[in-house]
């Protein structure tokens, strides 16, 4: 880099902290998707599909009217319950299910299973489907945005787990769950025909359940998905540049999990908590998909998860849409969520052994 190029170079990167530091600096989003912050507009991607193109200004004004983390439980579960459940029912008319509810260990869950029946190869697999939501909500609805179109596209059992969640409850009662119904399926399915997947939260407690079956001695699944949340905190440049591209205005202190009343007395540094922390706990990991976007606040964290399952020799998939944001997929009317659909049946039944 010569001289002229780093000095044009500082200079850029300092009017861009100055824009973002000023006081008044509150993004604006226009119609089209493009993000304005006082002199700077940021276009929305131009090879992302139009219909992302349409629904990115829609996504962002549904959004602003979610309750804030501190608001009431109730409140919020209220409004994500209405969320997704308009979700869930467009899911189904897309992706035919049929749907009930069982307990299994102790545990309630959600089974979905393909209209059409399930595939014969896929009769001695099953699916466990973590739902997101902050470790707050997402119980039942979340879920059934999440199991729905892999149910449908694959003809394959998937089981949506609703684990405990804080406030109620704190770490680790939603991977004590996920044991519990874990070692339920053992008696009826093979480890390795087993796959466990989650978004967000859910994306989290996918690799702290697994964490916790390792610990335990148990047989770990055949393979497993994490999406938009992984296996570290949240931190890294997505942090920061995620919330501006959505239009939000960028966080001096972003969110982190510690954060959440589910990890009240949680030890941060602890593997259980956090699986990336430890290279010879990865070292034990199934195969593992993951998901992001490039405007998903998670990118990071998915990034260097990706990163550090690869360096302890897992075999990994990382999958990027571009212009996509947090758990883009739960809206199933673009091209880049039923490619994300598909490309987890796909992997999951790579690496998932048939009964």
């Amino acid at each position: 880099m010569n001289a002229r190029v780093a000095v044009r170079l500082a200079l850029g990167i300092a009017l861009l902290c100055g824009a973002l530091h000023a006081q008044d600096a509150k993004p604006t989003v226009s119609a089209d998707g493009s993000v304005h912050l006082g002199n700077m507009t940021l276009p929305y991607s131009s090879v992302a599909s139009p219909e992302a193109r349409a629904l990115f200004p829609k996504m962002l004004a549904a959004g602003s009217k979610a309750p804030p983390i501190t608001a009431p439980i109730e409140q919020s579960r209220a409004f994500y319950d209405r969320m997704n459940s308009d979700r869930a029912h467009r899911l189904m008319a897309l992706y035919p299910v049929k749907t009930h509810r069982e307990t299994i260990a102790g545990v309630v869950t959600d089974v979905v299973e393909p209209a059409q029946g399930i595939a014969p190869e896929n009769q001695g697999r099953v699916l466990i489907n973590l739902h997101g939501g902050a470790f707050l909500w997402g119980a039942h609805s979340g879920a059934l945005v999440e199991s729905v179109p892999i149910a449908s596209l694959g003809r394959i059992k998937v089981i949506g787990i609703d684990y405990r969640q804080g406030p109620e409850h704190v770490f680790p009662a939603a991977s004590e769950d996920v044991e519990a119904v874990y070692r339920a399926l053992l008696k009826q399915y093979k480890p390795a025909s087993i796959g466990i997947y989650g978004c967000s939260a859910g994306g989290v407690l996918t690799g702290e359940a697994v964490a916790r079956l390792i610990a335990d001695k148990l047989p770990v699944p055949g393979a497993i998905g994490t999406f938009c949340g992984s296996l570290v905190d949240m931190a890294g440049d997505s942090m920061f540049v995620a919330p501006l591209l959505n239009g939000e205005p960028v966080p001096a202190h972003p969110l982190r999990l510690g954060d959440l009343p589910y990890f009240k007395g949680a030890g941060l540094t602890d593997p259980m908590v956090f699986p990336g922390l430890s290279p010879e706990l990865l070292r034990q990991f199934p195969p593992t998909l993951l998901i992001t976007g490039t405007r998903d606040m998670a990118l990071s964290a998915v990034v260097r998860s990706q990163n550090l399952l690869s360096q302890a020799g897992v075999a990994t998939e990382l999958h990027v849409w571009e212009g996509m944001w947090h758990s883009f997929f739960s809206d199933p009317e673009m091209p880049e969520s039923r490619q994300a659909y598909e490309t987890i049946v796909r992997f999951f039944d790579q690496h998932l052994t048939r009964g």
